[in-house]
């Protein structure tokens, strides 16, 4: 990745220090419309509750990362409109200096609103005491995006949108996915930080998203199957079991025999790439959640709509108080840790 990458995204970043006690929430691609076709229309009341009633009295940060409001197919005045109450959660937010918000494709027009109530960054740079975090949408990699959003904006607002038809967007296509995040992965060795990105929808933790954690954790799994014993022992037998089928789904939808590698080759996974997934997929709404010593993936659900991997695993399910809200912890690290590992493994394998 061309060292005028790092310029660029430094130069527009605003900065957030969490050395002084400090922590983040990190969210991306809300995709907020106007009734009919809102992609964010499932889960909007969740996203309110969970930011009004956890993130916020927590004294937590919150940074969206870009594909905030969907201009691609609807007018920024309607969107307004139709989120008024979300708007006034974010005003909480930033009344504080708590409130981060970066550019994706699908908003970039942002930069025209003369009465955007919000300042608008490239990215957001985190301090910790480990390694520097960079906060990007991560479409900046996507030559489809930088070069042609204008002509993409035209078609779907314009042909496709009065038809029903939702964009076609890098979410749904496993190629374009894949590009992008070995372009980041590939940007964040370069630069030994960590990069945070949304835009593909899939969320990552060290690197790795579902296809690849589910391989781990089988192999783990029979690696304690020996040793186990009654109703553990069942239970590891249908856990595997369910895992092996969620692995031919995933293999399924993201034609793994074609993308043929993980994100670092055959090398061995360094731990600088993540994302907060969506906030917009069936189910519920993942975050990332970052302090100056840890960094946690969390899903968050209205109860009884969960998906069906936390039904069934062993998750430490948190109640929020007064609503339907819960919230699981997929995935923790120390920053500490990812950072030696970054340090270790980041450098050319020797020969």
């Amino acid at each position: 990745m061309p060292s005028s990458f790092f310029s660029e995204l430094t130069a527009n970043a605003a900065a957030l220090d969490l050395r002084q006690d400090a922590k983040v929430v990190i969210i991306s691609d809300l995709h907020m419309g106007t009734g009919a076709r809102d992609d964010l229309a499932q889960n909007g009341k969740l996203l309110e509750e969970m930011l009004e009633h956890y993130y916020y009295p927590g004294g937590w940060s919150l940074a969206l990362n870009g594909d905030v409001e969907e201009l691609q197919r609807f007018p920024l005045p309607a969107i307004r409109a139709r989120w008024r109450n979300l708007y006034r959660i974010f005003d909480l937010f930033a009344a504080e200096g708590r409130f981060f918000k970066t550019l994706g494709n699908h908003d970039e027009e942002l930069v025209f609103e003369k009465d955007y109530p919000y300042p608008l960054y490239g990215a957001l740079k985190i301090e910790t005491s480990q390694l520097p975090v960079f906060v990007y949408h991560g479409h900046q990699f996507s030559r489809v995006y930088t070069t042609y959003n204008a002509v993409s904006r035209s078609l779907v607002r314009y042909l496709l949108n009065p038809f029903g038809i939702r964009n076609i967007s890098t979410a749904r296509s496993p190629h374009r996915r894949f590009s992008v995040e070995k372009k980041a992965y590939a940007f964040s060795l370069e630069n030994s930080c960590i990069s945070i990105i949304g835009h593909t929808h899939r969320a990552l933790f060290e690197s790795l998203g579902r296809f690849d954690y589910i391989k781990f954790e089988i192999e783990r799994l029979c690696r304690d199957y020996p040793e186990s014993e009654g109703r553990k022992k069942k239970y590891i037998a249908e856990e595997v079991s369910a895992l092996r089928a969620d692995l031919g789904k995933l293999k399924r939808s993201e034609r793994r025999d074609v993308l043929r590698q993980a994100l670092y080759g055959d090398e061995l996974p360094v731990p600088c790439l993540f994302n907060s997934g969506s906030a917009i997929s069936r189910g519920g709404i993942n975050a990332l959640e970052l302090d100056d010593a840890t960094i946690v993936l969390a899903y968050w659900f209205t109860e009884g709509e969960e998906k069906k991997f936390v039904r069934r695993g062993h998750y430490a399910v948190e109640k929020l108080k007064g609503t339907r809200c819960r919230r699981v912890v997929l995935n923790r690290d120390r920053l500490d840790y990812i950072r030696a590992r970054i340090e270790l493994l980041g450098n050319p394998r020797p020969r």
